[in-house]
């Protein structure tokens, strides 16, 4: 029995890990990895360093509107050039670009000189470059795998490589702060970038075919825009996601608060509720990468929404350190599932001719949503409090799930044709 049992988990762990075959893929995932252990690491510092300086939930919701919010117009642009531009260089220039960038933040925080205006217009001009860079990055998955069977496992473990840096990411950033400050760990993202600098410059890929230039970018902005609207196995989808975006995605910036005066925490406490999110969004991405059957994902993602919503009802009540990582990992689980679900269910209806626009509406959900949504909760919370704002927010994701349930669970005829 154990040499089955052997053989079983190797089997699966081949089945998971299938897309690490491809060499370029290889090169992107390791060079990822580094890059992104980085981003969580400043994440955690970033948010840590603005309650320091402000010891307001406002500014918290400020500063993640400002990075995010060049999303809602960059974002839809992009998705209509990632057919016009060589992908590759475009994420060499993009990359270089955030690593700069980190690495002034870096040095305003070391020589002690930052404030609250440096850090939001370094948020703003970061946001733009993430909004930019961020569909190119989605479509380049597909040049670098050059085998669409593969794509959504590759979209999976590419959640997985995230959520690893959001599990470990912020262990370590917590214990920086406490040790060295958040300057160091501004300076540690800095140089992170580049590890996927290199690994992009390894990659080789076929010159890929582009879309002609010369038609209006506003016309086929709008093509991708009806064509999403009125095709309803991708307008539901959205939809959902659109609004768990805009409501349910801003509870993380209200983290540093519930650490800080809920759950009377340092730093450190901090960066094990964002770790504990993490590992539950690990969790999830494994999940799903080892699913192979599309016809699942409409189920997959009506179950990961109620958790998420439910896990969050219950995390914002919560005063016990355990019960708050606890419903925080559930929480994560369900929100990497249902959006790594919604970007392969979305990738597996579309035209291709139009999965571009429609991949850069899918990051808009996360992407542009979440900031307007981080503008409204940081206020309301700073009025009402962090606890009753994120319960609201929880009831809310919830009311649209049981809304648009039946709709999107009439997708999975589509997806055994």
């Amino acid at each position: 029995m154990s040499g089955r049992g052997e053989i079983f988990r190797l089997e699966a762990l081949r089945l998971i890990f299938r897309s690490l075959r491809h060499r370029n893929y290889r090169y992107y995932f390791f060079g990822q990895s580094i890059s992104l252990m980085g981003a969580w690491i400043q994440n955690v510092a970033m948010g840590w360093l603005v309650y320091r300086l402000t010891g307001s939930a406002m500014y918290l919701g400020i500063i993640a509107f400002t990075g995010q919010i060049p999303s809602l117009v960059v974002t839809p642009l992009a998705g209509v050039f990632t057919d016009r531009l060589n992908q590759r260089r475009t994420l060499i220039i993009t990359q270089s670009m955030a690593m700069l960038t980190t690495l002034t933040l870096a040095v305003l925080v070391l020589l002690d000189i930052a404030t609250i205006a440096h850090l939001i217009t370094i948020s703003i001009i970061a946001g733009v470059i993430n909004a930019f860079d961020n569909p190119f990055r989605h479509a380049f998955v597909l040049e670098i795998i050059g085998n669409r069977d593969d794509l959504p496992n590759a979209i999976a473990l590419n959640s997985s490589l995230n959520n690893s840096a959001r599990f470990i990411g912020p262990l370590i950033g917590g214990i920086l702060i406490s040790l060295v400050g958040e300057g160091w760990c501004f300076l540690i993202n800095g140089i992170s970038y580049s590890a996927v600098v290199l690994s992009l410059l390894y990659i080789k890929v076929k010159k890929s075919v582009q879309t002609s230039s010369q038609g209006s970018i506003l016309r086929q902005l709008a093509e991708g825009l009806q064509y999403s609207w009125g095709f309803k196995p991708i307008r539901y989808p959205l939809m959902l996601i659109a609004i768990c975006g805009l409501i349910g995605l801003p509870f993380q910036a209200l983290l540093p608060a519930f650490a800080a005066n809920v759950l009377k925490g340092s730093a450190t406490l901090l960066g094990t509720l964002i770790g504990s999110l993490g590992a539950g969004a690990l969790s999830g991405a494994l999940f799903l990468a080892s699913r192979q059957k599309m016809q699942a994902l409409p189920a997959n993602i009506i179950t990961a929404a109620l958790l998420f919503s439910i896990a969050l009802g219950f995390f914002s009540q919560s005063h016990i350190v355990v019960l708050s990582m606890l419903t925080l990992f559930i929480a994560g689980f369900g929100m990497i599932v249902m959006f790594n679900a919604t970007n392969a269910l979305l990738q597996g209806v579309a035209d291709s001719d139009k999965r571009g626009r429609v991949i850069s509406l899918y990051s808009l959900t996360f992407m542009g949503m979440p900031p307007l949504g981080n503008l409204m909760t940081g206020a309301l919370a700073e009025y009402i409090g962090v606890g009753i704002t994120v319960l609201i927010m929880s009831v809310i994701c919830l009311t649209a799930i049981l809304v648009l349930r039946k709709q999107i669970l009439a997708v999975k005829p589509l997806l055994e044709i």
